[in-house]
């Protein structure tokens, strides 16, 4: 999906378009179409990403106006597990969901293990968990025990029942997450004979530029309601890629993050927490797109201290991705020959942002009177831009509220 974005740049509104094999020339009729992802991995990427903005999608149309707080390629780890387990008509089922029906990929776990492992590599900052946990009262084959661990380095575990099972399960998440990741459950899981799917994943974003203000307590304009105070960080001069969007009503910067990751803000034009146009408009063509269309500009910016947490069981979400009938039968065939159903997916998410960064702002004389002022809600995702991974996506209509 192409799109134009207007550059926001020294004051003046001018044109920009993504560039295209001819050179970005006028072709007068049909755009020619270009394709954005190439290679195995970076159509694996696209693939968990456009299912993270569907599941993102879910979510807010259920939760419309609170924030909430997603880590896509954990929810796929997790699910992609699951599909291991699955008849060749589930597996088609879930995979259509996971958007990996568009991939023809032969080697498909294989390339999903190479794209998490290349994400979680020490500099980016994120680790995820993501693993099943299976209830006692199957009949388990043991073969889908060594088949998923092969592949994905987890065992899958049965159930002891009881409060073991809150232990055991918090225990592994904070122990494959450093300890980030605390009380991943707080209640028992269903009593019923069932699969539990279990995801998560932390992230410390490391800055490119830093910040020379932090903590700075100002205020953050929430919909409907009195101005919360919130800490911030402020530089001048600081380097973004940036764009305004007419049709969307918003502002848009890309933040460079180090090893590769970049953070992406949507800043509506007005004070709003219903950003429905803006979020529909999200796949993972269009945040490419915008990686090549926005330009380079000088701004003092002004962004909240990040440190947010959000978990929530996802699974009636995936009614709303095309997988009601799945959910009635899974047909997990090849967990157990019992009919089993998939009893929860949780998911727990948790980041932080510092105000560290590996170099310092251009020193001028001259300050940019350009300004992007975070102050209101607004949208963003954690990029992988080697890969196009989207790692993290966040709506933030009140920072106070998504401590962790």
């Amino acid at each position: 999906m192409k799109r134009s974005v207007f550059l926001l740049l020294f004051g003046v509104l001018s044109f920009c378009q993504a560039q295209s094999d001819s050179g970005g020339e006028e072709t007068g009729g049909d755009e020619e179409h270009v394709e954005l992802f190439t290679t195995p991995t970076t159509k694996m990427a696209a693939a968990t990403s456009d299912f993270g903005y569907n599941l993102f999608r879910a979510l807010g149309s259920r939760e419309t106006t609170s924030n909430i707080f997603l880590s896509p390629i954990s929810v796929s780890a997790a699910l992609t597990q699951l599909s291991m387990g699955a008849s060749e008509r589930a597996e088609r089922q879930l995979f259509r969901a996971l958007r990996y029906h568009t991939l023809q990929d032969p080697q498909l776990h294989l390339t999903l293990k190479n794209l998490l492992a290349s994400v979680k590599t020490p500099g980016k900052g994120l680790s995820i968990a993501a693993r099943l946990y299976l209830a006692r009262r199957l009949r388990l084959k043991q073969d889908f025990f060594g088949l998923v661990e092969q592949q994905y380095g987890v065992r899958p575990k049965a159930l002891q029942g009881g409060t073991k099972d809150l232990k055991e399960i918090n225990d592994w998440v904070s122990q494959e997450t450093g300890g980030k990741v605390q009380r991943f459950l707080t209640k028992g899981l269903p009593r019923v004979p069932g699969v539990n799917t279990m995801s998560a994943a932390y992230f410390k974003g490391k800055w490119v530029t830093r910040f020379s203000q932090n903590g700075v307590m100002e205020n953050f304009q929430v919909d409907g309601g009195a101005p919360v105070q919130v800490s911030m960080m402020k530089q001048d001069n600081y380097p973004v890629k940036m764009g305004a969007d007419s049709d969307l009503s918003c502002t848009i910067a890309q933040i460079q993050m180090q090893d590769d990751i970049s953070m992406f803000i949507f800043l509506p034009d007005a004070v709003t927490s219903n950003m429905t146009l803006l979020e529909e408009s999200l796949t993972a063509e269009f945040v490419q797109d915008l990686s090549m269309t926005l330009l380079p500009a000088k701004v003092s910016l002004t962004l909240p201290t990040l440190r947010l947490s959000y978990s929530s069981d996802l699974l009636p979400l995936l009614a709303d991705l095309g997988l009601s009938e799945w959910l009635d039968n899974p047909d997990l065939e090849k967990i157990s020959a019992q009919p089993t159903k998939v009893a929860s997916l949780h998911h727990k998410a948790v980041m932080e942002t510092a105000p560290e960064g590996n170099q310092y702002a251009s020193a001028t004389s001259t300050l940019s009177h350009l300004t992007y002022r975070v102050d209101r809600p607004f949208l963003y995702l954690i990029r992988d831009e080697a890969s196009g991974a989207l790692l993290f996506i966040g709506r933030v209509v009140n920072p106070k509220d998504l401590r962790i």
